[in-house]
């Protein structure tokens, strides 16, 4: 994955305050303020976005971890962006469940789906 901009700065200014040289970027952190050794679960990650999301003001029920990920994908088909370097950046290995989102926003962009008004 390339990340370029903003956000390689703040990750590297996660990687420097947490302290972190190898393993897990996301990891728990206990009560007491330590950094665990371990990842973060799939569905820790799914909870830490909901809760940001409601103190954002908006409904979690709408936002989900694997929404972001999809929706990459998806905006990326609407930009026009070619499937592999977008599955680069996603980090889908496959091309069959990546290219659901793409086709997906082909659909909804394509001229057929303009022809019924």
């Amino acid at each position: 994955m390339l990340l370029v901009g903003r956000p390689v700065l703040a990750l590297e200014e996660w990687l420097e305050r947490a302290k972190i040289s190898e393993g897990a970027l996301f990891r728990g952190i206990d009560r007491w303020g330590h950094l665990k050794r371990r990842a973060l679960t799939p569905q820790a990650v799914n909870l830490i976005l909901k809760r940001r999301i409601a103190q954002a003001g908006l409904d979690p029920k709408v936002f989900s971890a694997h929404g972001l990920r999809s929706g990459f994908l998806t905006e990326t088909a609407r930009r026009g962006i070619p499937l592999p370097e977008a599955m680069q950046q996603s980090q889908h290995r496959s091309v069959q469940q990546a290219s659901r989102y793409y086709n997906d926003a082909e659909r909804q962009l394509g001229r057929a789906a303009r022809l019924i008004v």
